[in-house]
């Protein structure tokens, strides 16, 4: 019998921690030997001009869990700035039923912005912070209650990913 699979989809506007704690969670199952895959969704579809309305995304990560899965995995984490609002739709892509977490990251705006001047500049910083404070207004509004809320002003991201952590219930 196959067993079954869990997404953990982590969303959160631009300086968030998105990455950073996914990588944490990375280091961290890893140390434990615990089997699982990380996908950065934003990578599925970055293309000039926008594929978004062809679902490319969405058919990306169904070939990719397709090859995970034939390699024995089950776990998977994916992170997106608007994942936690399209939990369905993604793990409708994944084709085997996987049992779901959410978690909304969310920062005050003077830490994102902080985090984003550590890589961007000039008008680029501008653009990706009003960008990033839009997508703070929009999650917040229309991201699902069950979804998990976490706060990361201040907070190590090894901190973060333990937390996250025992909402999966992927610790040994």
């Amino acid at each position: 019998m196959t067993e079954l699979s869990e997404a953990l989809f982590i969303g959160g506007r631009s300086g968030v921690g998105k990455t950073t704690v996914a990588y944490e969670l990375h280091s961290q199952l890893s140390a434990q030997d615990l089997r699982h895959c990380l996908i950065e969704g934003d990578n599925l579809d970055m293309a000039h001009p926008a594929p978004w309305v062809h679902g490319l995304a969405e058919k990306n990560l169904a070939a990719m869990w397709k090859n995970y899965r034939e390699l024995g995995y089950r776990r998977l984490i994916y992170t997106n700035t608007v994942s936690v609002r399209q939990t369905q739709a993604l793990a409708t892509a994944m084709g085997d039923d996987p049992g779901i977490t959410g978690v909304l990251l969310m920062a005050e705006d003077l830490t994102t912005y902080n985090r984003l001047a550590g890589r961007e500049s000039g008008l680029e910083l501008d653009s990706h912070y009003g960008r990033s404070q839009s997508a703070a207004r929009e999650l917040d509004l229309l991201t699902p209650p069950w979804v998990h809320r976490i706060k990361t002003d201040g907070r190590p991201p090894a901190d973060i990913a333990r937390e996250i952590l025992l909402l999966t219930g992927w610790q040994h």
